[in-house]
């Protein structure tokens, strides 16, 4: 873990900030922290706190209702966002590069091609966006901030999509970045190795909290503060409890003992006004099970598949054969072609795949380009329930944390690690006997991982998988692995 910088100066303050987007959804209420320059600090939170939220009031894009950002005069930020904008799809490498600069610049080229090298990414600066993966397309976005070598970084689920080449590149940047730092992560390890600090935003009380120190240790920190709160207030509870059962009796009795239950009565307010406001530490998904169609076999035979070798595709001939309860994970680095291949299977039509007729399919998709985003939640869990009550959906929901308030909101105001519990949440009403995920630890609660891993383990169809996470691959008894580097 890096050194905690203790001078220099304040680069960014929130001063006393409160920003609601509606009066059933507040996001921050005087929220108080300051940053110095040098800082790299992890911003942590459950899904849909409002992380990203954040980052919009530091760079302007959101404006706060109450308190002030001030930000150190001259500062320059830059955000490596999630996913590529349409916009810029259609643009080449040297186009999207020169959208970072305000002016024209004259090197553009070999500035270019040296972040590219920070970020592990070889390709033609004629190459359009909308050639590259959704791997590729990350270390992209990556770059495109640190092109800009800002003052201030914001990095939102950086290691997403990358591979672990990429991650391992990425680490040692920002171990070497000399200036300040603020990253979105759900990976505990990447934030080890280069942060001494972490923005703890609660989603019950909007608050932030600042701590200093590694990673883990701050949420076993936040974990034991959040039991100690409890027991307080176990505690004080019990104590009102009986004094109120003692005042009514009191109360009861006239002449001088109403007098004692009037002070009884004082005491008792002054008890509760001691009641600790309970923070909700993340909560977790409890464990679930995906059940699965009765089909025939084999779910899946694969005889060849195209990867990506010089930019160009090139067919190559494998044997595979998968049954009920095997599970196959396809590995490579970005760019070789995974997302392209799972793509082909999820539409049952690829080429050198065959399937059992009327296998249904699930898919997670990485950049959630399956999910239609006018639709509200309630529709998109609707529309793949074959069969079951509007009571089964909602209880569904309700256990991937798809509050009632959600479920009535369209899928595009979901926060990204929503978005995800959204596809698992359909899978179970689904039932498929094919499970095709890609990436689907992006963007998630590290808290949820345990169980969703669980969740495929007990699987009984078929599970196709790609993930770049090795702690969550090492929970999944993979039966068969397919290496597209290695063919």
């Amino acid at each position: 873990m890096a050194n905690v910088p203790r001078h220099g100066n304040v680069v960014l303050r929130f001063n006393k900030v409160s920003f609601a987007y509606s009066l059933k959804k507040s996001v921050l209420d005087e929220a108080d922290f300051s940053m110095r320059e040098g800082a790299k600090v992890a911003l942590m939170g459950q899904n849909g706190a409002g992380k990203t939220t954040i980052f919009k009031l530091i760079t302007g894009e959101l404006a706060p209702e109450e308190g002030t950002i001030s930000i150190q005069k001259g500062a320059s930020i830059a955000t490596a966002k999630q996913v590529m904008s349409k916009a810029d799809l259609d643009k080449n490498i040297r186009q999207f590069f020169e959208g970072a600069f305000k002016q024209k610049v004259y090197d553009i080229d070999p500035r270019v091609k040296k972040i590219l090298e920070v970020v592990h990414l070889h390709a033609p600066l004629e190459k359009k966006i909308s050639e590259f993966s959704g791997g590729q397309q990350a270390r992209l976005l990556l770059a495109f901030a640190l092109i800009q070598n800002p003052d201030i970084l914001l990095l939102d689920e950086p290691t997403n999509n990358l591979d672990h080449q990429g991650i391992d590149h990425l680490t040692q940047f920002l171990i070497d970045y000399k200036k300040t730092c603020i990253v979105i992560s759900h990976d505990a390890d990447f934030l080890n190795a280069f942060t001494h600090g972490v923005l703890y935003l609660d989603s019950y009380m909007h608050k932030v909290e600042q701590y200093v120190g590694n990673y883990k240790d701050v949420i076993s920190e936040i974990s034991a503060r959040i039991e100690r709160e409890r027991m307080k207030n176990v505690r004080l509870e019990r104590e009102i409890t009986e004094r109120k059962e003692q005042m009514n009796f009191f109360a009861q009795k006239g002449g001088h003992m109403r007098d004692v239950a009037r002070k009884m009565r004082d005491k008792i307010e002054e008890l509760e006004s001691e009641l600790v406001d309970m923070r909700q530490e993340d909560k977790t998904i409890k464990s679930f099970t995906i059940g699965t169609q009765d089909f025939s076999e084999p779910v899946l035979s694969l005889s060849s598949v195209s990867v990506i070798e010089n930019h160009k595709p090139v067919n190559k001939k494998i044997n595979i054969v998968l049954k009920k309860k095997q599970k196959l994970l396809i590995s490579g680095p970005n760019g070789i072609g995974k997302s392209t291949l799972l793509n082909a299977l999820s539409s049952g039509k690829a080429k050198g795949a065959t399937f059992p007729e009327g296998l249904k399919i699930g898919y997670y998709k990485q950049d959630f380009g399956g999910l239609d985003f006018e639709k509200t939640v309630y529709k998109t869990l609707a529309d793949v329930m074959t069969d079951g009550t509007d009571a089964l959906l909602r209880s569904v929901a309700a256990h991937f944390l798809l509050t009632e308030e959600l479920l009535n909101s369209k899928v595009e105001s979901l926060s990204e690690g929503q978005k995800g519990l959204l596809y698992f949440a359909s899978f179970m009403l689904l039932r498929p006997g094919l499970l095709i995920l890609d990436e689907p630890t992006n963007h998630i609660n590290f808290r949820h991982l345990p169980v969703i891993a669980e969740a495929l383990n007990k699987f009984e169809g078929t599970l196709v998988l790609v993930s770049h996470m090795k702690e969550f691959v090492s929970q999944i008894k993979i039966t068969d692995t397919l290496d597209l580097n290695k063919l």
